[in-house]
């Protein structure tokens, strides 16, 4: 199979771990009789260096044109960084929007997994980790406050600032049926995460999503409040299967799983429209303290790279192939600096990018 990617490096740590996500997909290609071709653009704050914006509408087009998107990661210090004295629409983080909107990425997927080998780097307290977890947090991505109308001006002489939260009863049954036919491949159950005692929007999910829920009588339903579902997250995380939720919610929810695996180092994600076209990318930021010391962790990159084979590719095999080689490199006990134990030996970046495509 040919597969024609666009990779979008980005900026901080996103060069080096994309980087070993292409050389495991080479070696995947190798061993399995794959051809991958990669044609780069950008985005972030490299972009904004290079064209003056986030995000042109030439990077778009060639994005476009693929059969996926490989992203390592944008943005850089909101501090110190001279892109966030721009206007926020010119900020790094508006190609990442941008990118969304016009590609009709809708569903984000998120993984959290607590690898076995890993259980002694979860924060939360021995019991609770000696369960282990396996979750899959469904996230809408293209709705929700981040897209709805927002303005601050001065009324009546007070500075006032707006941001509008907005759901169509299409948005919401396109992403629940992926919620539920995701389910359908796990554990069959979905935890429907909002704020319905308080939130017009919130009332409108559940509507739907019981609908939806209707058509899929296999799969166990039900609904938490999303301020019960983030304490939830870290005092019996194995209940979980399927979480879906709205945009902001998944946000902030998927960043509290991906914490109690270890290190948000380790987890993938996948962004999908109503084809197969996908945007891949790890769940983590850009680490700017970190870039260019080659120290980062690029198991949630590659990961993301074996999603991408899986869900865009229909390459399982290849998939597996990748999953498995992570836990085999895990399990002989090489670890990046984020998963290391005190005096635990530690490999670099690029190191542990070769070691798992030596395992392939």
């Amino acid at each position: 199979m040919i597969c024609n990617l666009a990779v979008i490096k980005g900026d901080g740590i996103g060069p080096e771990v994309v980087t070993e996500a292409m050389k495991v997909l080479d070696k995947v290609g190798e061993k399995f009789g794959h051809t991958f071709n990669y044609e780069q653009i950008l985005m972030g704050g490299c972009s904004i260096d290079a064209t003056g914006e986030p995000l042109t509408d030439e990077a778009v087009a060639i994005a476009k044109s693929k059969d996926a998107v490989l992203l390592g990661s944008i943005g850089g210090n909101t501090q110190t960084s001279p892109w966030y004295k721009l206007p926020p629409e010119k900020r790094p983080e508006a190609g990442l929007l941008k990118i969304r909107k016009e590609l009709e990425l809708f569903a984000n997927l998120r993984p959290a997994y607590l690898y076995p080998e890993l259980k002694e780097a979860c924060p939360l307290k021995e019991s609770v980790a000696a369960q282990g977890f396996d979750m899959m947090i469904m996230r809408e991505l293209t709705g929700g406050l981040y897209f709805g109308d927002r303005y601050t001006k001065e009324i009546d002489g007070v500075v006032t600032a707006v941001d509008t939260l907005t759901y169509t009863e299409k948005e919401i049954r396109r992403i629940a049926i992926k919620g539920f036919d995701i389910a359908m491949k796990r554990r069959k159950k979905v935890t429907l995460v909002d704020k319905a005692n308080v939130l017009d929007s919130s009332r409108l999910w559940r509507k739907i999503v019981a609908e939806v829920a209707a058509d899929y009588p296999e799969v166990e339903f039900e609904t938490m409040l999303v301020d019960n579902a983030a304490m939830q997250l870290v005092k019996n995380p194995s209940q979980f299967d399927v979480m879906l939720t709205e945009n902001m919610f998944g946000d902030i929810l998927s960043d509290e799983a991906s914490m109690i695996t270890g290190s948000i180092g380790m987890l993938p994600s996948a962004s999908l429209n109503e084809t197969k076209f996908g945007m891949y990318e790890p769940s983590g930021g850009s680490a700017p303290d970190i870039a260019g010391k080659n120290i980062a962790n690029p198991i949630a990159t590659i990961l993301s790279a074996a999603m991408m084979l899986r869900y865009t590719f229909d390459l399982d095999k290849e998939a597996d192939a990748i999953e498995t080689a992570v836990k085999k490199v895990l399990e002989e006990g090489y670890r990046t600096i984020d998963i290391a134990k005190p005096g635990e030996a530690q490999v670099k970046c690029d190191e542990m990018g070769s070691l798992i495509a030596d395992r392939i």
